[in-house]
């Protein structure tokens, strides 16, 4: 089978596997940090916590101490950026122009190794997990889907 893009893969001895696909054409940079976690791998007692982690990596670092700090360094480089958590997996990006590629690389990598977890962002927070769990039962097909999978 031929290759349709040109990839690297790259394993370091931690386990950590970096993936690069270097694409000429575009002026585009995006950095993604990808994790083998989410409800698959989740027992009972802790269920839905990959997604409550998810939503809190964006509530600030001792470095951007604030939603608005981290949304405001990204929106001040045209940035698209969000998060994601499936069955098996959470996400973090951020897409950007190749010039500003390092604040791309330094903003998800500080919310990802360095988020704080305040106690009253944590108690907001749950709110919203809430209303977000409310919404999908609202869509039969969604919570039919859920209750197969479960």
């Amino acid at each position: 089978m031929e290759e349709i893009f040109q990839h690297h893969l790259h394993t370091f001895n931690s386990g950590l596997r970096l993936v690069t696909i270097p694409m000429p054409a575009t002026k585009t940079a995006t950095v993604f940090v990808l994790v083998r976690t989410g409800s698959k791998y989740e027992t009972k007692n802790i269920n839905g916590i990959s997604h409550f982690l998810e939503h809190m990596m964006f509530k600030g670092t001792v470095k951007r101490p604030g939603t608005m700090d981290i949304a405001r360094e990204l929106d001040s480089i045209g940035a698209e950026y969000n998060a994601f958590t499936g069955k098996e997996y959470t996400g973090y990006y951020a897409k950007a122009s190749v010039s500003k590629l390092d604040i791309g690389l330094d903003v998800v990598f500080d919310i990802f190794l360095n988020s704080k977890f305040d106690e009253k962002e944590i108690a907001i927070e749950k709110g919203v997990i809430v209303e977000e769990i409310n919404m999908y039962r609202d869509l039969p097909q969604r919570y039919v889907g859920d209750q197969i999978l479960n």
